[in-house]
């Protein structure tokens, strides 16, 4: 999955960025190593919350979006979109 691989770069970057091993990443966001480890390599079945906690510790955000969601902007459904939050 392409997602899982591109977050997997972008949470590699930012760990190697910020001096941390994995286990250091791991320790600081309460996963063990494997779970960086997989996230790292792109592995699209971890877990959601934990990938959360891997992405909270490193100030990364995820923004999520759709054509759907772009249509809606300046319809008056605004409250829809502004009231998801992901972290």
């Amino acid at each position: 999955m392409k997602a899982a691989s591109e977050i997997g770069k972008t949470v590699r970057f930012h760990r190697k960025s910020a001096g941390l091993t994995q286990l250091d990443l791991a320790s600081m966001a309460g996963v063990g190593k494997a779970t960086v480890f997989d996230i790292e390599k792109g592995k699209a079945s971890v877990q959601f919350d934990k990938l959360l906690k891997i992405l909270a510790v490193l100030n990364i955000t995820l923004e999520p979006t759709s054509p759907l969601m772009s249509a809606a902007m300046g319809t008056g459904q605004e409250h829809i979109i502004s009231n998801i939050n992901i972290s």
